[in-house]
């Protein structure tokens, strides 16, 4: 009883206590590889790959009892995302680009991307992850560019997420 009256005392003074505005809120999203087949291997890379660009989302795999916010499957077409709200959708890792050469990680990146808001930017440099296959099939770099990232941090600033949902699909 004297460990809980203890344990009560310690935790009352914190009670109600405000956030400060200058706090930083990160927006947790899980994904789930269920459905991904021979290819959830390159969609934790991917997450990794986001996790180390951007501080105020982060990419987990959905364990037991958890939510969803991407759905992950694999299919024979092009890969491609229907994105919900920002942050939620489903996307596809389509064998036709692997078939064709693309790096797999890099297309999980990418699809990532257009979840965390990012529209496709065919530029074709290698560079930018979101030029998706207008870059060569040689190309390997799979993390966002600078510009890419900062732009997922405007998105996801203090874990706000805008209530407008997003019907674009980006086939790519």
């Amino acid at each position: 009883m004297r460990k809980l009256i203890l344990a009560i005392a310690m935790v009352l003074p914190f009670i109600g206590m405000a956030v400060p505005a200058n706090a930083i809120q990160i927006r947790t999203l899980y994904y789930d590889t269920s459905q991904a087949q021979e290819f959830a291997g390159d969609w934790d890379t991917a997450a990794a790959n986001w996790n180390k660009s951007v501080t105020d989302v982060r990419m987990v795999k959905r364990g037991a009892n958890t939510p969803v916010n991407v759905r992950i499957f694999a299919d024979n077409g092009w890969p491609r995302t229907y994105p919900g709200s920002l942050g939620s959708g489903t996307v596809y890792m389509g064998r036709e680009a692997v078939n064709e050469g693309f790096y797999r990680p890099r297309i999980a990146t990418h699809e990532f991307g257009h979840i965390l808001g990012l529209p496709d930017n065919r530029t074709g440099r290698c560079s930018d992850l979101m030029s998706g296959h207008s870059a060569p099939i040689s190309c390997k770099s799979d993390l966002p560019s600078p510009a890419e990232a900062a732009q997922v941090q405007r998105n996801f600033q203090n874990g706000l997420v805008p209530s407008t949902v997003n019907v674009t699909v980006y086939v790519d």
